[in-house]
């Protein structure tokens, strides 16, 4: 019965897994890489909103992969 429950577990943490890396690839990677290569599209973005943004970002991916945690912790051995 535990193995049935397992994979019933197994793609919901899959998907929360896989919607946390939107955030941080939209959020983190692309706006840094934005600025890095200088390719902006707003020219006049002060750092702080940038950093803002990215810590934005970043705490929503970290918490849809903390829930992909949460709902792993619920596997049975």
């Amino acid at each position: 019965m535990s193995l049935v429950s397992n994979e019933r577990i197994t793609p919901s943490a899959s998907y929360l897994n896989t919607a946390a890396g939107g955030p941080f690839t939209a959020g983190v990677i692309a706006p840094l890489a934005a600025t890095v290569f200088g390719v902006s599209a707003q020219t006049s973005l002060s750092a702080l909103t940038l950093a803002v943004g990215i810590a934005n970002f970043l705490l929503a991916s970290v918490a849809l992969y903390t829930c992909a945690r949460v709902v792993l912790a619920r596997l049975k051995l």
